[in-house]
Parts: structure tokens; sequence; C-alpha cells
């Protein structure tokens, strides 16, 4: 036999408001209560474990190509007892982490491959804006976010014009490479940064690592951590929806 639970005994056995309570139940995020002919709401120790689960789910940082929404699935799908599609997701949610792990680690690579060949001798290249664009295969747009937000500096000619040389390309291949794997403009500053100072820093761990007094705006900003962290939150949840199979599948609402 079930027990069960008023929505304050939910509130203080999760750690929550009530509010919070209710709006987990109007979001779909635990499944809908059962109510007494006086109108209050009767909760039952699925609904516990429900919320325990939404609430490790929702440490999620990582947002980048719907995985956020692929995470809020999951929770909806196990709320409503769907616990065999809800374990699909999941495992198809670690293969995503795995490739943007890839992603990640691949552009690196990469930046640490066109860092090694600076000293190379390259026929100069004399590039206007719209070549560079062209030949980045970014937009215009997208040169003048790098450069507004200091990730790069670029010369002038006497008559005002930006030319882009060797150099430059490198260097804004290098962002390329690291914003398609989705590193966010500060943590990418922070590594040019730490670069300009020292050419030999282990750039995979200043990308990484933000300083005491950075103000951290994104997960993208630790996006290395973000993913790991994912990971484990993620095989945490695969656990408890297992559990919650086991427990209650037969009829999860009593």
């Amino acid at each position: 036999m079930s027990n069960t639970y008023k929505t304050a005994e939910v509130a203080k056995k999760i750690g929550i408001h009530p509010n919070t309570v209710r709006l987990y139940e109007e979001l779909d995020l635990i499944p809908k209560a059962q109510r007494r002919s006086n109108g209050y709401r009767v909760f039952t120790d699925f609904h516990i474990e429900q919320f325990k689960l939404a609430r490790t789910a929702l440490k999620v940082e990582v947002l980048q190509n719907g995985l956020r929404k692929k995470m809020i699935c999951i929770i909806k799908l196990s709320a409503k007892g769907n616990f065999q599609e809800a374990i699909a997701l999941t495992e198809n949610y670690l293969e995503k982490i795995k490739v943007e792990q890839n992603n990640a680690e691949e552009a690196i690579d990469i930046a640490e491959k066109l860092l090694s060949g600076m000293q190379e001798r390259e026929d100069e290249l004399s590039l206007t804006r719209k070549e560079t664009a062209d030949y980045l295969q970014i937009s215009m747009d997208t040169l003048r976010n790098w450069e507004m937000n200091g990730l790069l500096t670029v010369k002038r000619k006497q008559n005002g014009y930006r030319i882009y040389t060797n150099s430059d390309i490198r260097y804004l291949k290098i962002i390329r490479s690291l914003r398609c794997a989705n590193y966010s403009l500060t943590a990418i500053l922070r590594m040019l940064n730490a670069l300009s100072c020292n050419p030999d820093v282990d750039i995979r761990e200043v990308i990484d690592t933000p300083k005491g007094d950075d103000d951290i705006v994104s997960a993208c900003d630790k996006l290395l951590t973000s993913l790991r962290s994912a990971e484990q939150n993620a095989l945490c949840i695969l656990s408890q929806i297992k559990v919650m199979q086991e427990k209650f599948n037969r009829n999860p609402t009593v």
C-alpha cells in the first residue's frame, strides 16, 4: 500500500515551496494528483520519486542542440509511467552528450594544431573583411561580432580599411572551430588572452577554467566540465528511472 502525502508534506520532504509542487504538476513534470472530496491534492510515493528525478534532471545546464528539451521530455515520459521510453531517450541523450564531448575535444585539437603552425612560412595573405568572411565561410556579421567581443584586433590600412593577414586567419579558424563546438565567446576570449601572455599555456585547461572573478554566464563558459557533469547526471537519471520502473511499473500512481 502506497503512502499518501499532502502538498505541504511533499514540499517539506523534497525541500521546495508548496507553490513549486503545484507548478511541477501544471508543467506535467509529475503525474496529476488525485483529489479528495474537499479538493485537497493527494500525492503518493510515485510522486515523491518523480519529484526527485525531476530535481536531478533539472540540474543539467547543457542547452545546445536540443539537449535541454530532450531532458524535459525524459521527465514527462517518466511522469506518465512510460519508463521504457524514458530509458531509451536517456540512453539517446547520453549518446548525444558523447558527440558533444567529441566535438569539444576535436575543436581543442584543431586549435592546438593551428597554433603549432603559427611559425610556418606561407604566402602572405592580405584580405578584406568580405574576402575573409568568404574564405572562412562565415557571415560578415559573425566576423564583426567576434571583433566587437574582443576576440581579434585587426590592423587597418591608411585608408581605414581592415586587412586580414595569415595570423588573423589562423586565429579566426581557431575561433570558428571552437564556436562550432559550442564554446562561449567568453571562454574563447579567456583562452586567447592567456595565449597572448603565454604561448605555451595549456589551452584545454584555460578554456574550461574560469578565473575566480570571472562572471560565468552560461555552461558554455566551462563547456568540458559541463558536458562531463551532464553525462554523470544522465547516468544517475537512468539509474533512477530503472528503479522506478521496477517499483511502480504496474500502477504508477498508486
